[in-house]
């Protein structure tokens, strides 16, 4: 794939001469009724024709303009529940203008005397890549959980259960600026979900872990009383059975304190099913394993919960505490099922797993955040600490045929999981008058995961045994300091940058009594740099280039090498010897007004992957994680969204080539071929009564070199309407009408040719309805957790 095309425009515009004209810059802070900073989204028109001469969203209340060249602009300023605000600036010879403090009134509209219609764009582009999903009005807002709308999402991909960026691989989950786990995403309601924001390129303000980021903003809470959301949910799906979610949220705020609570609970039945062959076409050990595990899990509570208290110690400062957990308490079975024909026959094994496993995870998170002066100047210190506790009792009945006889065994699986994470974080920021912002911080953090397995066999009804190959302990301690340097700011012509770099000394021992028993332990230093410029025009086209370093370490498990069974000759292990791997990404990219156009290249690694690799025994297979030597990935992508009075569309298409390469496990090597994702969204409203929604995307195949993936697809529609002044929302889903969202794919290593197939319970109809009360303000309630970029590890 070439892309000197786009290389040489971006090239052209940030060498183009500009107007021999002298240009200035505008700042200013916005803040809400309560003299808080407060996101917005400002825009700046020419006068006397309102014409748009720039627009972006600034999270932090600091608004910031360079290079204009009107004599007299105006600014919109725009806040969620805050009347628009709008200021005449007259140059009169200055070359900066600063507002100073631009106070945002709550919005109050009266329903009864005018009534306000319209779609807002599903998508929008910020100057440094970011682009924000607007949920509240869409489809998405129908989605049953904050998993689904980021599936839903253009741009964002799940594999293996992990949320990825088109072209840019897996991303760490953010709630409202600080790293949460999957767990606690689950007690997000989405009723409360505003938008989403993907950050492809990370300033070195954020943990070095992960490739992008994904942000979920919620809406705002009220300045003082209460105000929540109670939200009821049910699916049904042929696949899996049904499955009722329901979440509660509520906040309260009377003079300086401020407090918060959610719950979420989960129950019902979620299924999945792997279908996968392998063979080795050699006479001489010829192997056909035909393997179909089932799991059919019974979500017995599912709990998600929260509570926080916040005291305001002065305009823009607080102090706070949070509690986080859930309990995942799931029942069910593991039915498997494999046929196996080799040279000296055939044979066909089954076993049943009655499930019977308890996760809980608690976090405490303390937080001080001191404002230092109006422009955005601050102090923050934070410390989390974070324990998970899992226990398992699996139960295991094994039944095989070989010729004319027939064998019985039960077996017992005992697992238990501890693991702590501390970790606690400086961050210094110091805001210039010219709109400028330097940012420095360190953080610590130190990881205990201690793990033991049990495994007994009892044949032919005899006694239990202990088995001493299939039990094993497990201990990995992990220390991270890291310090972090990142500056931001304007030049002359409308030229933006950000140039930053973080380091991180990572040391790590691990002991494990598994097959003969291994003491590992590794000290490494990683710098990673990070750097973007933008530069926008007066006709409204803005360009872009940047450049990140990050780095992927292996979860804790994924080190840990005890023995996940699945029948007598497939077991899942870890790998105490896999590396983190390393990523730089090169990416640039062109933005007029809704249309989105960019590119990139990205170098990895230690690639971190997956196979099926031949164990002790000729028929045996253990499924570990593995380091394949190196990736190469190139991306183009582009968007554009598009509204009429009674039509909203969102249109995304990425063309992707990755080519993996391979010096150890002897995958047979493919042609790489591009894949091509193509999504939509489309909102209908008819006739101001009802919406009609629809989204819809596509993965076509593709050959990474050494794995070569099928296909893949998803149509889901709804209807939604409003009662009871917006209080009421009621949503229809139909999802995944036609279930082609498998993963399937086949790859080739040694002499053995796998094939895989994963089935989810995806296809469903859904209903929701949910109710909020209280009345918007400004979100008042502030809690940054420090350690969750450890804590996505630990899954």
């Amino acid at each position: 794939m070439k892309f000197s095309g786009i290389l040489i425009l971006i090239v052209f515009l940030f060498t183009k001469n500009s107007i021999a004209q002298s240009r200035y810059s505008v700042s200013g802070n916005a803040v809400g009724p309560n003299r808080q900073q407060v996101a917005v989204y400002a825009r700046l028109l020419a006068l006397p024709d309102s014409a748009l001469l720039q627009g972006a969203p600034f999270e932090d209340g600091r608004i910031v303009f360079t290079g204009i060249d009107h004599e007299t602009v105006a600014l919109r300023v725009s806040g969620i529940g805050l009347t628009d605000t709008l200021i005449v600036i007259r140059r009169e010879g200055r070359t900066h203008i600063d507002l100073g403090t631009i106070l945002l009134h709550e919005h109050v509209q009266a329903l009864a005397d005018v009534t306000v219609r319209g779609q807002a764009p599903l998508v929008r582009q910020g100057t440094n890549g970011t682009t924000e999903v607007q949920i509240a009005g869409s489809i998405l807002a129908g989605s049953t959980s904050a998993r689904e709308l980021l599936e839903r999402s253009p741009g964002i991909i799940f594999a293996e259960g992990r949320a990825g960026v088109a072209g840019r691989g897996e991303a760490l989950i953010f709630l409202n600026g600080q790293a949460i786990s999957y767990e606690q995403m689950a007690a997000i309601p989405v009723s409360r979900i505003t938008r989403v924001e993907v950050i492809p390129n990370p300033s070195a303000k954020y943990d070095a872990e992960g490739k992008a980021v994904i942000n979920i903003v919620t809406k705002p809470i009220v300045n003082a009383g209460m105000t929540g959301s109670v939200t009821q949910q049910y699916a049904y799906t042929k696949f899996a059975g049904s499955e009722l979610n329901t979440l509660a949220d509520a906040q309260y705020m009377h003079n300086r304190l401020s407090l918060q609570a959610n719950y979420a609970l989960q129950t019902g039945n979620n299924r999945e099913v792997l279908h996968t062959t392998r063979t080795r076409p050699s006479p001489t050990e010829y192997l056909h394993s035909d393997l179909t595990t089932d799991w059919q899990r019974k979500m017995r509570n599912y709990s998600n919960f929260g509570a926080g208290v916040q005291f305001n110690l002065k305009e823009n400062s607080y102090l706070s505490l949070t509690y986080k957990g859930n309990l995942n308490s799931q029942g069910g079975s593991q039915n498997s099922s494999n046929a196996l024909t080799d040279v000296s026959g055939s044979s066909f094994y089954q076993s049943r797993i009655a499930k019977d496993e308890e996760r809980w995870n608690h976090a405490l998170t303390l937080n001080f955040h001191r404002a230092l002066d109006t422009l955005g100047s601050a102090l923050f210190v934070g410390s989390q600490y974070a324990r998970f506790k899992t226990d398992q009792h699996d139960r295991i009945a094994e039944t095989s045929l070989s010729g004319d006889s027939t064998g019985l065994r039960n077996l017992l699986n005992d697992v238990l999981v501890r693991i702590s994470i501390s970790s606690t974080q400086f961050d210094y920021t110091r805001a210039f008058r010219n709109g400028h912002k330097l940012e420095t911080g360190a953080k610590f953090s130190f990881v205990d995961n201690g793990s033991g397995t049990g495994f007994m066999i009892s044949t032919e009804d005899g006694p239990f045994l202990p088995d001493p190959t299939l039990s094993s302990n497990f201990r990995y301690r992990e220390k991270i300091p890291a310090a972090y340097l990142n500056y931001q700011g304007s030049l002359k012509d409308n030229v933006q940058f950000g140039a930053g770099a973080r380091g991180e000394y990572t040391t790590y021992t691990l002991n494990t009594t598994a097959r003969g028993g291994q003491n590992i332990g590794d000290k490494y230093f990683n710098v990673f740099p990070n750097v973007f410029i933008s530069k926008s025009f007066a006709n409204g086209l803005q360009s872009r280039i940047s450049y990140s370093s990050k780095i992927t370490r292996p979860r804790y498990q994924a080190l840990n090498p005890f023995v996940i069974y699945q029948d007598p000759f497939t077991t899942i292990e870890g790998n105490p010897n896999m590396q983190p791997e390393k990523i730089h990404t090169f990416e640039t990219g062109v933005q007029y007004k809704q249309i989105d156009v960019r590119g990139g290249y990205t170098y990895t690694k230690d690639k971190i992957s997956g196979a099926a690799l031949r164990g002790d025994s000729p028929n045996s297979y253990i499924l570990k994680g593995i380091n394949l030597a190196k990736e190469h990935s190139l991306f183009l992508t582009a968007s554009a969204t598009f509204n009429i009075n009674w039509w909203s569309t969102t249109n995304t298409v990425t063309i992707s080539r990755n080519k993996l390469v391979d010096n150890e496990y002897g995958f047979e090597i493919l042609k790489p071929r591009p894949q091509v994702y193509a999504y939509t969204n489309n909102t209908f409203d008819v006739n101001h009564l009802f919406k009609i929604q629809l989204v819809a995307w596509y993965l076509s195949e593709r050959s990474q070199g050494l794995y070569h993936d099928f296909s893949r697809s998803t149509v889901t529609v709804g209807v939604e309407k409003d009662f009871f002044r917006n209080t009421l929302k009621i949503r229809l889903t139909a999802n995944d009408i036609f279930h082609k969202s498998h993963v399937h794919g086949k790859y080739s290593v040694g002499a053995t040719n796998i094939y895989y197939h994963r089935t989810y319970s995806t296809a469903y109809f859904g209903m929701s309805a949910s109710y909020r009360f209280g009345r918007s303000g400004k979100i008042t309630f502030n809690s940054k957790s420090t350690g969750e970029t450890e804590q996505n590890r630990a899954r």
